[in-house]
C-alpha cells in the first residue's frame, strides 16, 4: 500500500488561501477504474482510492504512516508569492486617503 502526502494547491477559483494550510494522506490507487458497460459509470474495486486524510502539518502526516506501515512519498509545495501592488484595488478603500474617492 502507498501513499502521497502532499498539501493541496488552492482552487483555480479562488484567490485566497482556504483549504491549502493542511497536509493531505492519499493513498495510490492499487487498481485500474472499469467503466460499467450498462450505466457508463467509473468504479474501482480499491476501496483506500476513498480515503482521504488531513494532518496539521507534515510531521503528524509522516509519523502515521510510519504507525500504521504505510509506504509514502512526501511532495513538497511550491511557495506561492503574494500579489500585492501599490495602488491596486485595496487602495481604494484605504484610511490614509487624501482625497475623496469617487468615480
Amino acid at each position: 500500500m502507498r501513499a502521497r502526502i502532499y498539501r493541496p494547491a488552492r482552487n483555480a477559483m479562488q484567490s485566497g488561501t482556504a483549504k491549502t494550510k493542511d497536509w493531505v494522506l492519499d493513498y495510490v490507487p492499487a487498481s485500474a477504474r472499469s467503466l460499467d458497460p450498462l450505466m457508463g459509470w467509473t468504479s474501482s474495486s480499491d476501496m483506500n482510492s476513498q480515503v482521504r486524510l488531513q494532518f496539521e502539518n507534515r510531521e503528524a502526516a509522516e509519523a502515521y504512516a510510519k504507525a500504521h506501515g504505510i509506504d509514502y512519498s512526501v511532495a513538497e509545495p511550491k511557495p506561492r508569492k503574494p500579489i500585492i501592488r501599490p495602488g491596486g484595488y485595496g487602495e481604494n478603500f484605504a484610511t490614509h486617503r487624501r482625497g475623496v474617492w469617487t468615480h
